[in-house]
């Protein structure tokens, strides 16, 4: 008779701690570890890891599966690489609280800030729900293969106080509602409040609620998560990214405990995530838990002919085949007549920040069939323009017409100033920051950041070539304990008797990132970039293996986390 429910035999143990990897056994019985070493008992299921990287489950903290994961049970593409944990609900959008009537609302909010088609989101989002905390019984109530985590986004609680007011200040009265709302979120289940000022994030409303509020407001909000004894409060602000505004961020989580905001190199001030790093060092010091979330690639933009932007998409020529199919805009693309044409075109359109991102031909580069998230300047548009005597645009066109159209072109948005990832390795190693910003379930139609966890061992551990690689043992604490522990997910992260069953067996030297594709798989046929992978034996959620060899086994043991 078999004396554990699982035994996974004789891998490369590396516990998520930073501790040193080792061979050993794991044992699981009612989906928590039991043993960890030398296991004599047998399992009802064993599975063999010899040559076998053994690690926890890979937890991700910036996701927005807000939708998706009410119709979605796989919450691919996160669950392919390995995650078995997502915190949703982040920058400030998502799909609760609501009032009927309001549900149009919050899909375009977050159809504008993060390009998930709203066709896909009418038509998938039944929309059992008014609370924040009948959106979390909702979501309990749905088995699937991995845990799910959700915060509460200012812009959804002040339309549910504010109503049509939401982009307006609001009054005293609005701000104590919200804060009654955002407390009784937090002691319902909600592990964090999400909020964003940047100009960045827009719809066709304007900016997102709560942009511009007053830090009144928002010192508010935080005694909220304060007064219910647990949270996390996360941010963007472009005035971080420029090292300003600490002083709001120590005045927030004095009131409220910890603070994670988005943090990387930006274009405009490529010295300022330094200051970010020293103040973390000043905070850790004086006991703050301000926590700058960064990436461990840069977040990229995927230009492609079936992508939401690319260098063409405004001007006129290629406006008038837009809504055509792709083998028939290549068709015509590959025309003398029509390629001369649209190479004589400027782009149509008044927004200045959308042609400084089309045409920054420096910091444009070939993605090509082996991603290339680190490449040389050399290869960027503004380089084999120059080398080859053609104009970046010409070398552009040539690029969106490989693979019959569907390649892409990488677009750097930050973190790629000095050509390379000294920036993101300075980042990502500090002790005092936390991986994330993968952008999980968003960006349908651009980026493509989901495949973030694997790439940590894909490029960080085993294949970079231009500068200095991670350990091991820190690469798997970085994307497990480190984050868990930020959001207080003490139960999860590593490999440690009582600690839940999740687990991935990997094949190192088999790990392989796909080329990004675009499919139309989304409720409503709805499109959304995706990346697949190789090298994942097997994922393990609860104790059950939920993937085998990349292939779903059916398991759906996933729950709710509450804080």
């Amino acid at each position: 008779m078999a004396e554990h429910d699982l035994v996974i035999r004789g891998g490369n143990v590396v516990d998520g701690t930073g501790a040193p990897a080792r061979t050993a056994d794991v044992a699981v019985d009612d989906g928590v570890i039991t043993a960890v070493g030398g296991v004599e008992g047998t399992g009802a299921r064993e599975l063999d890891a010899d040559g076998l990287l053994v690690t926890p489950g890979w937890v991700d903290i910036h996701t927005h599966y807000d939708g998706q994961v009410t119709w979605d049970p796989e919450m691919t593409p996160s669950s392919w690489h390995g995650v078995t944990t997502v915190v949703m609900g982040n920058c400030g959008v998502g799909f609760a609280p609501v009032r009927k009537g309001q549900e149009a609302f919050l899909i375009e909010l977050m159809e504008g800030v993060e390009d998930i088609p709203g066709t896909a989101l009418h038509e998938g989002i039944r929309w059992e729900w008014e609370t924040f905390a009948e959106y979390l019984d909702a979501l309990e109530g749905t088995p699937r293969v991995l845990d799910v985590a959700a915060q509460v986004p200012h812009a959804a609680v002040r339309a549910y106080v504010m109503g049509e007011r939401a982009h307006e200040e609001a009054t005293r009265d609005d701000v104590d509602a919200m804060a009654a709302v955002v407390e009784t979120a937090m002691r319902a289940g909600a592990v964090g409040f999400t909020t964003s000022r940047t100009i960045l994030h827009s719809s066709k409303h304007g900016l997102v609620p709560g942009t511009t509020a007053p830090l009144d407001e928002l010192y508010a909000l935080a005694d909220a998560v304060g007064a219910a004894g647990h949270g996390v409060i996360e941010i963007i602000d472009d005035a971080f990214a420029a090292g300003g505004n600490h002083d709001q961020l120590v005045e927030l989580a004095t009131r409220a405990g910890t603070v994670t905001y988005s943090l990387a190199q930006a274009g405009f001030a490529p010295e300022a995530y330094l200051a970010a790093l020293q103040h973390a060092d000043d905070d850790a010091a004086a006991g703050r838990a301000i926590v700058p979330q960064v990436s461990n690639r840069p977040t990229g933009m995927l230009f492609g002919l079936q992508s939401s932007l690319h260098p063409f998409t405004t001007h006129p020529t290629y406006r008038a085949m837009a809504s055509r199919p792709l083998a028939e805009r290549v068709a015509r693309l590959r025309d003398p007549e029509v390629r001369a044409a649209l190479l004589a075109e400027e782009p149509a359109t008044r927004n200045r920040i959308a042609v400084s991102l089309m045409q920054r031909w420096d910091q444009i580069f070939p993605l090509g069939d082996d991603p290339d998230y680190e490449p040389l300047p050399s290869t960027s548009v503004a380089a084999v323009a120059a080398a080859s005597g053609r104009t970046p645009q010409e070398v552009v066109l040539d690029w969106l017409l490989e693979r019959d159209g569907q390649a892409f072109l990488f677009a750097p948005l930050a973190s790629y100033v000095d050509g390379d990832h000294e920036a993101i390795r300075t980042m990502i190693t500090h002790p005092g920051t936390v991986l994330g910003l993968s952008d999980g379930g968003a960006h349908c139609g651009l980026i493509c950041d989901a495949s973030m966890p694997t790439y940590q061992l894909t490029h960080w551990v085993r294949d970079r070539s231009r500068g200095e690689r991670l350990s091991l043992e820190q690469a798997v604490h970085l994307q497990t304990g480190r984050t868990a522990g930020v959001y207080g997910l003490h139960d999860r992260g590593t490999l440690a008797v009582g600690k839940r069953a999740d687990v991935n067996l990997i094949d190192l030297d088999a790990l392989r990132l796909h080329p990004p594709e675009m499919v139309f798989d989304l409720p409503a046929d709805g499109r959304r970039l995706v990346q697949r992978v190789d090298g994942y034996v097997a994922t393990v959620v609860s104790g059950q293996p939920t993937f085998e060899n990349g292939v779903p086994t059916g398991a759906r043991p996933g729950r709710l986390v509450r804080a």
